[in-house]
């Protein structure tokens, strides 16, 4: 697996994310969407330097122009519900797109709230054979929602190539895709930023919080 760090170069990516994590921005929901709709469609243009391309001719009312274009059939992925603006960044670029969603959520398996699993429950998806997979996720805690939202998509078909991308992760979480995915060269993550801890909650330290809640409020 090949990992992308945005956070280690210059780009106005950097001034998004800081925005996302700003307790005093924190507060206007919209904003807050939009940001990461922007990120989503930065990396999403980024990504799509790394596609197929080929030279096609396009009729204009005056003659014949040609263009490179991409070949790669593309499927957005992405986990309910915080994923839905970064998949709206990358259906900005990738407009003709195909789309998947798959339902997974985080629980506690102890009353200390220190033992964490991942539920499954909801997938739509089309054949993703052959297919280039975006895989969106604005937060990489753990890696083993995103691990298993792959398990889930691949169980419809295996993608040719897939991006996983996440806006803020962990190193911990980070750690645990590249040993999942230690083998495949056909797998890249792409993070706007890459911090260094979980709590004892298995939130990301310093991240931003629960970014479900506050792109779409609290929820019971």
């Amino acid at each position: 697996m090949t990992l992308i760090d945005f956070s280690t170069t210059n780009s106005v990516i950097n001034r998004y994310v800081a925005e996302l994590r700003d307790v005093s921005i924190q507060n206007d929901r919209m904003r807050f969407r939009r940001n990461l709709e922007r990120i989503g469609e930065m990396i999403a243009y980024e990504i799509s330097k790394t596609l197929n391309y080929s030279e096609k001719e396009v009729q204009t009312p005056l003659g014949t122009a040609k263009a490179s274009t991409f070949d790669n059939q593309l499927v957005v992925g992405t986990v309910f519900r915080a994923g839905l603006p970064l998949h709206t960044g990358f259906l900005n670029i990738f407009d003709g797109a195909d789309n998947a969603f798959v339902s997974a959520y985080r629980y506690y398996k102890d009353k200390e709230c220190r033992e964490v699993d991942v539920h499954i429950e909801y997938i739509a998806t089309p054949d993703l054979n052959g297919r280039t997979l975006l895989l969106v996720d604005p937060m990489l805690a753990t890696g083993e929602s995103m691990e298993l939202a792959y398990k889930a998509f691949v169980t419809r078909g295996l993608p040719a190539c897939t991006h996983l991308v996440s806006v803020i992760a962990s190193r911990q979480g980070v750690q645990h895709l590249e040993q999942v995915f230690a083998d495949r060269d056909d797998i890249t993550l792409w993070c706007a930023a890459i911090d260094p801890e979980l709590n004892s909650h298995s939130y990301i330290v310093p991240g931003l919080g629960d970014a479900g809640d506050l792109a779409f409020g609290e929820k019971l």
